[in-house]
C-alpha cells in the first residue's frame, strides 16, 4: 500500500493532542487510502446501510472499540454526526476516533455542534511536494497539468471526461446532500469561470449576468465554493492605506488539474508554466498552514506581492512565485517594504534547489524552492507562536 509519509505523521501528532481528529478535503484527494494506511485501525464505510445500523446507538458502538483507533469515513452520512464524536470525545478519550468527509466539518447542516476544543481538523490537499516523492517522482509539469489528486495523476492517460464526472458527484453527493442548492447551471458557470480566471481578482457583480443569477446569489455560491475547498480565496493584506487594494480578493481553482481543464489544456505550454508554478506554491502553503490565512498585496498601481502571511501584521512575511528564478524583479517588493519594513521575503522558483539570500538594497530576499516553502510557513508559524 502507497504510503503518504508526511499526512501520516500529521494524523499521528493530532491524535496526540485530541482523540478526535477530523480529516477534511475534496473527492477523491486520498483520504479513504490515507486511513487505510495507518497502522492498527479499524475502518468503516459510512457509506453502508450496516455501518449505519451499527452506529444508531453511538455509545454501544463506542463501548464496543473501547481504546482502539477507528476510522468512520465519510461520516456525515450519518444522522447525526456530530452526536457520536462528542461522546467519543468526552467519555471514550481513550478512543481514537478518526472521521472523513469531503466537506468541512461546519458546512453541514447536520453538525449542529462544531466540537469546539474536542478535535483537531487535519486538511489533505492536493499532493503536495513530499507526495511527489512518495507516488514515485514526477515532472513537474506533469504534476501541473494532472493535478493533484491521486486517481487523476497515476491514470495512464489525461482523464478528460473524469474531470467532468469528478464534479456531477460533486453536486449530487457533497452539495445536494450538504446544502441543497438550485440553479445547477449558474453554480456550474460561475465555477468555469472562477477556474478559467484562476488566480484573478473577484468582483461579484461581473459574474452575475454571465452566470444568470443575482450578485448576492454569486457571493452565496463563492462561499460554498470555499466552504467545500473547490476555491481558495484570498484577501488582500493591507493597514488601511488610500492606494491599497483593501477589499477585493483573489480567487484560485483548487487543483491546477482542473484549472488546465477547464482551460482545455492537453499539453502544458509554457505560457502556463509562471501561473500554474504559482497555483502549486499556494497549494504548499495552504497544505502547512491548514486553515491559517494566506493574503496578496496590490496597491491601485498594480504594484502586487503574489502571497502575505501575516502572523505579525507589524512584520509581514512575503513569497513571490516564479518559474525561474532569474526572472524575479524586486521592484514590486520594494514598494511593498517601503510601506512594511519589516518582515522575511522569499523566492520560491523551481530551478533552485539549495536555498541562497540575495541583496537588493535595503531588501534581502531568501531563494528557495518548493521543498523549502514547509521551512518557511513554519517559521512563520513559530514566530507567531511567540
Amino acid at each position: 500500500m502507497l504510503h503518504r509519509t508526511v499526512w501520516e505523521a500529521r494524523l499521528e501528532a493530532a491524535w496526540a493532542e485530541r482523540s478526535v481528529v477530523w480529516l477534511a478535503g475534496v473527492r477523491r484527494s486520498g483520504k479513504t487510502t490515507l486511513c487505510r494506511s495507518l497502522p492498527g485501525t479499524v475502518y468503516y464505510d459510512c457509506e453502508m446501510p450496516r455501518v449505519r445500523r451499527a452506529l444508531e446507538d453511538s455509545e454501544a458502538f463506542l463501548a464496543d472499540h473501547q481504546g482502539q483507533r477507528v476510522v468512520l469515513d465519510e461520516i456525515h452520512r450519518l444522522d447525526n454526526p456530530s452526536e457520536l464524536l462528542k461522546v467519543a470525545a468526552d467519555h471514550f478519550p481513550g478512543t481514537r476516533i478518526l472521521a472523513t468527509g469531503s466537506s468541512t466539518l461546519g458546512a453541514s447542516r447536520k453538525f449542529s455542534d462544531t466540537l469546539t476544543g474536542r478535535k483537531r481538523t487535519v486538511w489533505l490537499p492536493p499532493m503536495v511536494h513530499q507526495d511527489l516523492a512518495d507516488f514515485g517522482g514526477a515532472d513537474l509539469r506533469f504534476r501541473m497539468l494532472r493535478g493533484g489528486l491521486p486517481p487523476f495523476f497515476l491514470a495512464p492517460r489525461l482523464p478528460k471526461a473524469d474531470y467532468q464526472d469528478w464534479f456531477d458527484g460533486y453536486w449530487a453527493k457533497d452539495l445536494q446532500e450538504m446544502f441543497r442548492l438550485e440553479r445547477r447551471a449558474g453554480f456550474q458557470k460561475l465555477m468555469e469561470l472562477l477556474f478559467l480566471q484562476s488566480g484573478g481578482l473577484f468582483e461579484a457583480t461581473s459574474f452575475a449576468s454571465p452566470c444568470g443569477i443575482s450578485r448576492t446569489t454569486v457571493q452565496t455560491y463563492l462561499g460554498v465554493l470555499e466552504d467545500t475547498f473547490l476555491v481558495r480565496v484570498l484577501r488582500p493584506f493591507h493597514s488601511g492605506r488610500s492606494r491599497e487594494i483593501l477589499q477585493a480578493p483573489k480567487v484560485y481553482g483548487f487543483d491546477t488539474g482542473f484549472v488546465c481543464h477547464h482551460k482545455g489544456l492537453n499539453q502544458l505550454p509554457d505560457s502556463e508554466l509562471g501561473p500554474m508554478w504559482e497555483h502549486l506554491v499556494l497549494n504548499e502553503l495552504a497544505a502547512v498552514l491548514q486553515g491559517e490565512p494566506v493574503h496578496y498585496w496590490r496597491d491601485k498601481q498594480r504594484h502586487e506581492v503574489d502571497f502575505v502571511l501575516a502572523p505579525d501584521p507589524q512584520a509581514p512575511i512575503t513569497l513571490e512565485a516564479k518559474w525561474k528564478a532569474e526572472a524575479f524583479d524586486p521592484a514590486n517588493l520594494r514598494i511593498f517594504r517601503a510601506a512594511y519594513p519589516r518582515g522575511l521575503n522569499y523566492l520560491v522558483a523551481q530551478d533552485v534547489d539549495r536555498p541562497y539570500t540575495r541583496q537588493y538594497g535595503t531588501v534581502k530576499v531568501r531563494f528557495i524552492g518548493l521543498g523549502h516553502v514547509r521551512e518557511a510557513a513554519g517559521v512563520n508559524a513559530a514566530e507567531s507562536s511567540g
